[in-house]
């Protein structure tokens, strides 16, 4: 598999991300973890349906325990953060912060010397695409920081570092196939359980379209999307799919305004022409040769 061919595909997981929030709206009242743990064990048991028809993909779980940390300290970290940060402060105020990931993905990506160095057209991309993100939020004219929120603030940021992190790692285990991140999502599935018996009220989806929101969360934007991204990160153009990570929000708004769940705005189009903006941009850089003006 070719460079843009696993860029292509990756670009498939910020597709599927875009469908986070309206799937996520139209699964009712579950509750974070346990909504976790339902969607990871669907989207692992996609992964583990393959090897009906492969059955040497169950080899891939047999890795070493760093890969394994690598994989569920992506998976499930991230996500233990970022819903603790949706717990300790607004929700708004930290899907901004959280959106630095993309940015630290360019920057991080830097200390890759197989993926062909930074480029300012990677910085410039990125910046234009987080100043879009910033845009997208500020619209809404309802942000706030208050104070006791500053746990929750440094949650956010800590899940962007560990999403980054993960994602610019995997580069580094680009020998360990994609099946092993079925385990990974298994892993995640339980965590999340234990969590979620912890800390949370069980609240089962009420009627087929909820049920039918959470099997689509499992099977795309917490299933599909991951291994697509695995794909795209160990073989792609990271610094292009970092920028380019930054349309999810743009689209996710997008596809919730054309689901009535949200009012279109003037900042959703400004938004939407400083992402687009920044990744032409950033394609152009990823075009240019190295060492070429």
């Amino acid at each position: 598999m070719n460079s843009a061919t696993a860029t292509l595909l990756g670009s498939g997981a910020i597709l599927l991300w875009s469908l986070l929030a309206l799937f996520t709206a139209a699964s009712g009242a579950v509750p974070p973890f346990q909504l976790a743990a339902m969607t990871f064990a669907l989207g692992g048991l996609l992964g583990c349906a393959s090897w009906l028809v492969r059955p040497s993909g169950i080899r891939a779980l047999r890795q070493p325990w760093p890969v394994w940390l690598l994989g569920v300290g992506g998976l499930f970290g991230y996500h233990a953060l970022y819903f603790t940060a949706l717990r300790l402060a607004p929700p708004a105020e930290a899907g901004l912060i959280n959106y630095l990931w993309p940015l630290l993905i360019v920057l991080l990506s830097a200390r890759l010397p197989e993926a062909g160095g930074l480029r300012a057209g990677h910085l410039i991309g990125a910046g234009l695409g987080l100043t879009g993100v910033a845009a997208l939020f500020l619209g809404r004219g309802d942000l706030r920081f208050p104070d006791g929120a500053l746990p929750g603030y440094l949650a956010s940021f800590a899940a962007a570092f560990v999403w980054s992190g993960y994602s610019v790692l995997s580069r580094r285990v680009g020998a360990v196939p994609t099946d092993a991140v079925a385990g990974f999502c298994l892993v995640t599935a339980a965590l999340s359980l234990a969590c979620h018996r912890a800390l949370e009220t069980t609240v089962w989806p009420a009627g087929a379209a909820e049920w039918g929101a959470v099997i689509a969360l499992g099977l795309g934007p917490v299933g599909a999307a991951f291994y697509l991204w695995d794909i795209g990160c160990k073989r792609g153009d990271i610094r292009l799919l970092g920028v380019a990570a930054y349309a999810a929000p743009v689209l996710s708004t997008l596809i919730l305004v054309a689901a009535g769940y949200a009012p279109a705005t003037p900042a959703l189009g400004l938004a939407c022409g400083l992402i687009v903006a920044g990744a032409l941009v950033a394609v152009r850089a990823s075009r240019r040769v190295p060492g070429s003006a």
